[in-house]
């Protein structure tokens, strides 16, 4: 693994320090799943999908089994709206 040298105001540092510590990891840790997190979001925004879909990834863990996520939708939407006559 290489070094690299990082400057930063020492508040900036000592809360990367804190946060780090929080987490029960390094800083340096932490920085390379931020760099990694930044880099998939940006390839993210590059793709195909709309921004609703880009936001809202993430935030629901699908069941596993054999329904889609075409049924998972269809079923919320019935719930929230009801079925149509």
């Amino acid at each position: 693994m290489k070094k690299l040298t990082l400057s930063a105001r020492e508040s900036t540092i000592a809360a990367a320090k804190r946060l780090a510590d929080e987490s029960g990891t390094s800083v340096s840790a932490m920085f390379e799943r931020l760099i990694l997190f930044l880099d998939a979001r940006r390839k993210l925004s590059k793709s195909s999908i709309g921004r609703t879909a880009r936001q809202a990834t993430g935030i629901i863990t699908l069941p596993s089994g054999d329904i889609n996520g075409r049924e998972i939708l269809e079923a919320a939407l019935l719930e929230k709206y009801g079925r149509q006559q």
